[in-house]
């Protein structure tokens, strides 16, 4: 097709506004650029709709329920009336509503221009939304990622992580498919919520992608719980009953419950939309870009969960903010993925960074690494909130942590902290000499870190 002459131009032009596509945005205008921020749906995209806060709303209130039910344990006597998953619902719908008025009106503000609809990129230069053109000095892809269904179709009793939000009733029974971070995340807030859960992961474990220390851990924490995990083999199929649904899996073993949520992972939004047929390299319909984020093919650049790696709202908002500022000619500092800080927010918490054991004895040979555990139950704070787990660090013999991972009742929390320990390239001696409040779950650090270091305190 030809170009429109009169068609709109701006210096960058993104398709996509949830986490990535709108960072890159408001990076752009500080620069001075002018952006056309092209969304189909909400502007947040998955993670302020159906992703990140609504389900980390559903999790608060699942804290609380658990609270209400153990207060007895701390001198408090408290009882838990029942859940009203209608009000949870529109606990969660408040959050949202906030959160997408102020972003909606954050965007207004800084002067990007939102251009409503579905587009595609017909050019090196133009994407067309609904009829119209739109031209780009610069294009940024960043249109996402939705549920993967593994060929299920969605109903009543078969659903996602986006069907699961909406439901305004709590299940008896449930089968998650998939024990990954989205599949524990839910296991743990319906477990909070009085339902019955299994969890199928066809991996040797949950949260495969964890330390072994942190896995072994929340094993035996959500058995404590009552959730029951069955792992090592795929589900074959997913039928629906009279009175709910019945999984099969590889072996032949049957589950049986009143729901089933598919929880098997996310995959890029990229078909259709007209970039394979502009010269760009797709694989399983991820992006593939250089180290970058280029694309290779005019000045288009990908970013957030179309490019193939960890699918996190912060690596999003990373690469957003990255490829500005590459567009503006600052040549931003790459972050590889190993070094995004990662937390997944059951109860108890996991918070990870850096490499897992068995990954820093790839890379840099087992008698290269040395490693330390520091078992939450000498830290103060988690004696007082009750919760067990431990800090993990690995590190670079006679060299730099590499890892830190932790799993505990807020434990995400120290993240923080965590990352700049990965990131800045610290030494178990370095991070030994801060002073870490007392008491606080944060000194657990200080304790891995003197332990790491060869001088124990506590420990």
């Amino acid at each position: 097709m030809a170009e429109e002459a009169n068609a709109q131009e701006f210096d960058v032009l993104i398709l996509g506004g949830g986490s990535a596509g709108y960072a890159a945005a408001l990076r752009s205008v500080q620069y001075g650029l002018t952006v056309g921020l092209i969304e189909k749906d909400k502007l947040g995209g998955t993670c302020l709709h159906t992703g990140c806060i609504p389900t980390k709303a559903y999790l608060h209130a699942a804290e609380l329920a658990d609270d209400a039910r153990n207060g007895a344990k701390y001198g408090i006597k408290t009882t838990l009336d029942e859940i009203d998953m209608a009000g949870v619902r529109e606990y969660k719908d408040g959050i949202v509503a906030g959160k997408f008025k102020g972003l909606t009106g954050l965007l207004k503000m800084k002067k990007v221009n939102v251009i409503a609809g579905e587009g595609k990129l017909v050019s090196q230069n133009e994407i067309e939304v609904d009829g119209t053109r739109y031209k780009g000095k610069n294009i940024i892809l960043a249109s996402g990622s939705e549920s993967k269904t593994m060929g299920l179709t969605a109903s009543k009793r078969i659903m996602t992580s986006t069907e699961a939000l909406q439901l305004d009733y709590i299940p008896e029974s449930a089968i998650v498919l998939g024990g990954g971070v989205i599949g524990s995340e839910f296991a743990s807030a319906w477990n909070s919520f009085g339902v019955d859960v299994t969890i199928i992961e066809g991996l040797p474990s949950l949260v495969p992608n964890e330390d072994p220390s942190i896995i072994k851990v929340l094993t035996r924490e959500f058995k404590k719980k009552g959730i029951k995990s069955n792992v090592g083999t795929f589900f074959e199929k997913v039928e629906e009953t009279d009175d709910g649904v019945k999984v099969t899996l590889a072996d032949g073993k049957e589950f049986t419950a009143e729901v089933c949520l598919v929880a098997v992972g996310r995959g890029p939004v990229t078909e259709g939309l007209g970039y394979e047929e502009q010269g760009i390299t797709l694989d399983r319909g991820f992006v593939i870009t250089n180290e970058r984020l280029h694309t290779g093919v005019g000045n288009i650049y990908a970013i957030g969960d179309i490019v193939p790696g960890l699918q996190l709202a912060h690596r999003g908002y990373q690469q957003g903010i990255f490829v500005a500022e590459e567009i503006a000619g600052n040549n931003p500092i790459i972050v590889e993925d190993i070094n995004i800080p990662k937390v997944t927010f059951t109860e108890p918490e996991i918070m990870s960074v850096g490499y897992t054991e068995p990954a820093a004895k790839e890379k840099f040979g087992d008698d290269q690494i040395e490693v330390t555990e520091y078992n939450l139950a000498g830290n103060g704070k988690s004696s007082i909130l009750g919760t067990g787990g431990i800090i993990k660090m690995v590190r670079q013999k006679d060299g730099p942590i590499v890892g830190v991972h932790g799993i505990g009742t807020r434990i995400g929390e120290q993240i923080g902290e965590a990352q700049l320990i990965v990131n800045w390239e610290a030494y178990p001696e370095d991070v030994a000499q801060f002073i870490h409040a007392h008491p606080t779950q944060n000194e657990a650090l200080g304790e891995a870190a003197m332990a790491l270091f060869g001088h124990p305190l506590h420990g």
